[in-house]
């Protein structure tokens, strides 16, 4: 069917098949410019198959998605965003134990952020795409009587190319939606950028300063701390960037796609009417239910997002006292993060993962209980190893860790626990005597 599709030899003069009602199935744009390269891009898929995913198609697709209506940065934006910079840095300098980062702060366009963050992108999507090639594969394996399945050995490499393809299509189109709504390189919580490079998007900044009654110089600079102080966290924390990509990949490699809805919904799928497939593709009902390792990785997951969401809300806060709008901005940034966008629901639907911190609030609560029980240096000093970050019980009972903390400060020794005073009596030598073996070696 596909190959009749894609040459145009179709069995019924094509009135069975509308390539709109495929792109519109698939989530992309159906004006014609967009359906041609869609089904340029698919039969260029068919006729060179292969294993890999030709990635070059999202990068592609989300650039000429970003581009649509951009405006190059300013000399004037330039000098107004520079000074920007140059305030946060020395306002973040008085309440932080992290030092600068080495790499001067720049300002992108959507263009930029897309081809500067899609590296990232394509290495988190790559486990999810992988997964449907090999349920689609699988699907069709099942499906085909015994007589055929010596052509699956073909088939298996266009399919495999033809869903590859059509999901970085879906990829390109979603990350080129986000570029129009990111304001900075840290915005999303994740580090999308390369290491140590603080950016903001003056086009994106100055659509979030409308409707504020703040100036656009509070908002630069407010917005500017929140960047540098993104930027300076991963920089300190060396192993913070891994760690979080690792997390985001373990989850996403549990992820698969349930073949029997698949099947099921192939069977009565009318061609004329893809909203059912949308709707199967939107709402999930295609992958199964997480398993017990998958919950445990998006849980660990999101208490590091919001970890991080709530350290930098409050170093911010702290940095930007003087600003007269400070207040109303952070909470513009708090709607605005805790709303998302229609991009943001979108690659939540391609990767089954949420960027949003489901526990920012308790983060942010729990890092200023820390701040003003032990200080600065003590709160920053948790994120020199991951053995001795806060967790999920941490934002719980904040309480606890505020006087564990309190006490190391003033000198007291902790309170070990039993699996530690065993640990420790078995170190020591003192660990219960067993009765003697007349099997055991002699001494």
């Amino acid at each position: 069917m596909l190959r009749d599709i894609l040459s145009g030899n179709f069995p019924d003069g094509g009135a069975s098949f509308d390539p709109a009602q495929l792109a519109g199935a698939a989530g992309l744009p159906n004006d014609p410019a967009s359906i041609a390269a869609l089904m340029n891009q698919l039969r260029g898929a068919m006729s060179s198959a292969g294993d890999g995913i030709n990635w070059d198609l999202a990068l592609r697709r989300a650039e000429e998605k970003a581009a649509a209506g951009q405006e190059q940065v300013t000399p004037e934006q330039r000098a107004q965003f520079d000074q920007a910079f140059n305030i946060a840095a020395l306002w973040l300098d008085e309440v932080i134990a992290i030092s600068e980062i080495t790499v001067v702060p720049s300002l992108i366009t959507r263009r930029q952020w897309v081809a500067q963050s899609i590296p990232l992108w394509t290495q988190l999507a790559e486990p999810v795409a992988t997964s449907i090639a090999d349920t689609l594969t699988g699907a069709l394996g099942d499906q085909l009587p015994e007589e055929m399945r010596g052509m699956l050995a073909q088939a298996m490499p266009m399919m495999r190319s033809l869903s590859g393809t059509l999901f970085a299509m879906q990829l390109g189109e979603v990350v080129g939606e986000l570029a129009t709504e990111v304001i900075s390189g840290g915005d999303i919580g994740i580090p999308l950028l390369a290491e140590q490079h603080a950016a903001l998007l003056p086009q994106n900044v100055m659509a979030f300063s409308e409707g504020l009654d703040v100036g656009p110089d509070q908002v630069q600079i407010y917005l500017a701390v929140r960047e540098l102080a993104h930027a300076r966290l991963f920089r300190h924390a060396r192993w913070l960037r891994l760690h979080l990509i690792s997390a985001i990949r373990s989850f996403a490699q549990g992820i698969s796609v349930d073949a029997g809805k698949l099947e099921e919904l192939a069977s009565g799928f009318d061609p004329s009417n893809p909203e059912e497939l949308r709707q199967a593709m939107v709402d999930g009902s295609l992958i199964p239910p997480k398993s017990e390792a998958q919950l445990a990785a998006l849980a660990q997951l999101e208490t590091m997002l919001a970890l991080i969401e709530g350290w930098v809300n409050v170093v911010t806060a702290e940095a930007t006292g003087r600003l007269p709008g400070s207040i109303s901005i952070a909470e513009m940034v708090r709607r605005r993060r805790a709303a998302g966008g229609p991009a943001e629901s979108a690659f939540a639907t391609l990767v089954g993962l949420e960027l949003r911190p489901r526990r920012q609030r308790e983060a942010a609560a729990m890092w200023q209980a820390v701040t003003d029980a032990v200080g600065n240096d003590a709160r920053d000093a948790l994120w020199a190893h991951p053995d001795i970050l806060p967790t999920s019980a941490d934002l719980d009972d904040p309480a606890s860790l505020v006087a564990r903390l309190v006490a190391k400060a003033s000198g007291v020794e902790p309170e070990l626990d039993e699996v530690d005073q065993a640990l420790e009596a078995l170190l020591r030598g003192d660990g219960p005597e067993r009765p003697l073996d007349p099997n055991d070696p002699p001494a």
